[in-house]
């Protein structure tokens, strides 16, 4: 007479809010990856991604990040330092990109390899990290004003810049809200900026032609 059932009456509720953020991470990781292989392209060949590197790509984040959540791990990003890199060195062959990630692997592995690196100087680190991050912004703002900025594009991009920024430098703005969105947004910026981009893009009328 007193008895609960967990699993028809508590369960199916935990799991779609489980499977919604996940699901929100999913789709913000895609479009950073679009993101960053547009950058790289911009940045290292100096001409757009084309449809199949863009879905390659896509298909390749999204098989790592269900490889990886077999072992109970979030989606995969795509770093975006690695737009910088190349940016900044013009180098895309695949020989040298898999040299230097096996060479990641082998200082996971090797702790006296991994300490030999970490003891490289931070003046050294900050100077490779001011100019590596700043190719980033010059890669976004190649991109963004390649096409010809429309006042729907201008609000677009400003608003999605706006939250952001703001949700990513003062997380306390989000302190009242429910903890599943302090979840999904409160960690970057990233996941707002995309999702009133995405949504604003739905939203407006686009520009006649």
């Amino acid at each position: 007479m007193f008895g609960f059932d967990f699993m028809n009456s508590v369960f199916p509720v935990i799991f779609t809010v489980m499977f919604v953020c996940i699901f929100i991470m999913f789709i913000v990781t895609a479009v950073e990856t679009v993101g960053d292989i547009s950058g790289v392209m911009e940045g290292g060949m100096s001409r757009e991604a084309t449809d199949k590197e863009l879905s390659g790509g896509v298909i390749c984040d999204g098989l790592g990040s269900s490889f990886a959540a077999c072992f109970g791990v979030l989606p995969n990003t795509s770093f975006s330092q690695n737009v910088g890199l190349v940016s900044m060195t013009k180098v895309v062959n695949r020989g040298a990109l898999a040299t230097g990630a096996i060479f990641l692997i082998l200082c996971g592995l090797i702790p006296k390899l991994g300490a030999l690196v970490s003891i490289m100087p931070q003046a050294v680190l900050g100077g490779a990290a001011v100019m590596m991050f700043s190719s980033i912004v010059v890669s976004g703002i190649q991109l963004i004003t390649k096409e010809k900025m429309t006042p729907r594009t201008l609000t677009i991009v400003s608003v999605a810049l706006g939250v952001g920024y703001g949700m990513g430098a003062n997380a306390s703005i989000l302190a009242h809200t429910p903890q599943f969105f302090q979840l999904i947004c409160g960690e970057s910026g990233i996941v707002p900026a995309a999702f009133v981009a995405i949504l604003l893009n739905c939203l407006l009328p686009r520009d006649e032609k």
